[in-house]
């Protein structure tokens, strides 16, 4: 029977687990061990108690969960100090978002490990299902985290989200229609903030429509539409995604230029490369930095800071596909779940997501013919 194990987070200010008791007894109902390294679950406010009593196995280091395991469990991508835990016949689910992490695909594919990554476990009608719990997290929060850098005291220009009688509200544009940029506009909308939601997909802004009458304005997203918003924002939200890809770079550095000073970015995308030519990677201790008189902030991951919420959303959202790899193995799994095949990015060696491939620079090998045992 498979043993599946749950590490403490290690990436720089990831207060996420990746799994809840709930999940734990769940797995156990089944037959699943599941071993789980002492305090992953405090900063998520989860006491190794909860995780003891729904039958779970304690151990007092990272290393022996990688040693013990047959399949981890993780949120963020393994670590440089991960690295020399993966092996040859491990399987690993977690986000990867390797299109923005090649590192961390060589050290995948050095090691031999199948990564079966959440953002990329697509449906035949095309929703992440694994990926939308977090993006909606990430689309509420960048909201209210622009809210708090557009005070004056924080480097904004000092304006609030809903103005007051009698004065603009704060102009906000949200770029991409997907679950981030939807959640984003949707809760600043909520604000009384003057909201533009961009996208390229018009039935995605007619549902938007629809849904809120009026109140937030939907634009087609092109080069005039994104440049003419984005001059006149007080605050930007960066929410395009291509699955398994690099995100477009959507506003480039001149248009970052004519931004009003103080203004403010928040770049959700950042995980994918980002979508704002000006975005870096940056931690929730040092959130922010300046270009072109602009407030830049880069978190990747976003859903870390509320870290109990975020892991209860994870899991509900993981735990049939958790379940199913430890019971069906890989193979199995995917058979039965399609929706899976896809969130496969390495198997033996290659690389079995053709976005991924495609972003890499590398050659695509079908899952089944990774899965094929050597002859």
């Amino acid at each position: 029977m498979t043993i599946v194990g749950v590490p403490r987070e290690v990436k720089v200010d990831e207060h996420r687990v990746a799994i809840t008791p709930d999940g734990v007894r769940e797995l156990a109902r089944h037959g699943v061990e599941v071993v789980i390294e002492r305090g992953a679950g405090a900063d998520s406010a989860i006491p190794d108690a909860d995780y003891a009593a729904a039958g779970a196995r304690l151990v007092p280091v990272a290393a022996n969960v990688w040693d013990q395991a047959d399949l981890i469990c993780k949120v963020k991508e393994p670590q440089p100090e991960e690295y020399a835990h993966l092996r040859e016949g491990l399987v690993v689910f977690a986000y990867f978002h390797l299109a923005a992490y090649r590192d961390v695909a060589e050290a995948l594919l050095a090691g031999g490990v199948t990564a079966v990554a959440y953002e990329t476990v697509q449906t035949a009608d095309g929703e992440l299902v694994l990926l939308a719990p977090m993006s909606e997290v990430a689309g509420r929060m960048s909201v209210q985290i622009g809210a708090h850098f557009l005070e004056r005291h924080n480097g904004g220009r000092g304006v609030l989200m809903g103005g007051a009688p009698g004065v603009q509200p704060a102009r906000v544009v949200v770029l991409g229609a997907g679950n981030v940029g939807w959640n984003a506009a949707w809760i600043a909308a909520g604000m009384e903030a003057e909201v533009n939601l961009l996208d390229l997909d018009l039935d995605r802004l007619r549902w938007v429509d629809q849904i809120h009458r009026g109140r937030i304005t939907t634009l087609a997203s092109n080069h005039g539409s994104v440049e003419r918003v984005v001059a006149d924002a007080d605050l930007v939200i960066g929410a395009v995604l291509v699955p398994g890809g690099r995100a477009p770079t959507v506003v480039t550095g001149e248009m970052v230029r004519d931004m009003k000073p103080g203004a403010v970015i928040v770049d959700v995308a950042v995980d994918q490369g980002g979508c704002i030519e000006t975005t870096r990677e940056t931690t929730h201790h040092e959130p922010t930095f300046v270009r072109h008189g602009v407030l830049h902030y880069g978190v990747s991951n976003i859903p870390g800071a509320v870290p109990h919420t975020s892991t209860h959303a994870l899991t509900n959202a993981t735990l049939p596909y958790l379940t199913a790899l430890a019971l069906d193995g890989v193979a199995g799994a995917t058979a039965a779940r399609p929706e899976l095949v896809p969130g496969v990015n390495t198997c033996a060696g290659v690389i079995t997501n053709p976005a991924v491939a495609q972003a890499l620079g590398r050659e695509h090998v079908p899952l089944g013919e990774a899965l094929k045992p050597a002859s």
